[in-house]
């Protein structure tokens, strides 16, 4: 069982029971659900939902960052989650994590009411995201990308590569271990062999000792598997999570909460009974 530190004195347990971070996409061409959240009260009304349903973090977006995607400016993305995080912090019930990779954008956000920042380059694009999070108390999720960079042939050693200099920016900064939350980044160009590799041999990333979120949900990489089926991304997203959680993933992004909601209590259930039956 580990505590992850948040901002504004929060914090969030892991280990005994999967989490879920419900995504939250406030843009107009989010590969999923581009354009349905953009006004504050149907993004309001979503995150209610699924809060109900069994989420325990909202993760709120303003830029897609699906392969292709046009870039948004720090003002579009600014003016398009800063509402919805105001209207969610109002309601005092909500973690709220914040997905930018703009340090900007970061403090603006959690002014604004977020716990968590979540970096889908892994500060390496903008390093004051490290700064920020050691000045507020941020939790951090910490995110692998193969983007725009040169990649180690093997998909594990790359990990190794990329998140080491990642958590050495974040130790420089003053950020505490306890905020510290690592995504290996499914999907973030890497091709379909690298993907499965990564969940076949999740369990050497746990040597770098931090807690996991992961983020399969409704990607292309659940077709690209054999016997994929792109109707049933939902059903591949919650086996995946379940694989997962077996293997030690802690946090999960999803689009659709019951669904995973469910397939995990049934992997808990299952860890739970081997931790009994161990003792």
């Amino acid at each position: 069982m580990r505590v992850w530190q948040l901002a504004h004195g929060r914090q969030l347990e892991l280990g005994g029971k999967a989490r879920l971070m419900g995504i939250l996409n406030v843009t107009p061409d989010s590969f999923s659900d581009g354009g349905e959240f953009s006004a504050v009260d149907r993004a309001l009304a979503h995150a209610r939902e699924m809060a109900e349903e069994g989420a325990d973090i909202i993760d709120v977006g303003g830029e897609s960052t699906r392969p292709g995607a046009k870039p948004a400016s720090a003002r579009e993305e600014q003016s398009r989650i800063l509402p919805v995080i105001e209207a969610l912090a109002s309601e005092g019930r909500f973690l709220i994590s914040v997905d930018t990779y703009r340090a900007d954008t970061a403090g603006l956000a959690v002014a604004a009411g977020a716990h968590i920042v979540n970096d889908v380059h892994g500060l390496q694009r903008e390093p004051d995201i490290a700064r920020l999070a050691a000045e507020t108390g941020a939790g951090l999720v910490i995110m692998h990308t193969g983007r725009d960079r040169e990649r180690l042939a093997d998909v594990i050693a790359d990990e190794f590569l990329f998140l080491t200099r990642s958590l050495e920016i974040a130790r420089a900064a003053g950020v505490a271990e306890g905020q510290i939350v690592l995504d290996p980044g499914f999907g973030f160009a890497k091709r379909s062999e690298e993907n499965l590799q990564l969940i076949v041999r999740f369990e050497e990333l746990k040597a770098l000792g931090f807690p996991w979120l992961i983020g399969t949900s409704r990607k292309r990489l659940l077709t690209d598997i054999p016997g994929g089926d792109r109707k049933a991304r939902d059903a591949g997203t919650a086996a995946t999570s379940v694989i997962l959680r077996l293997k030690g993933a802690a946090i999960f992004r999803v689009h659709n909460i019951p669904f995973n909601r469910d397939a995990l209590d049934y992997a808990d259930a299952m860890l739970a009974r081997e931790a009994a039956s161990a003792g």
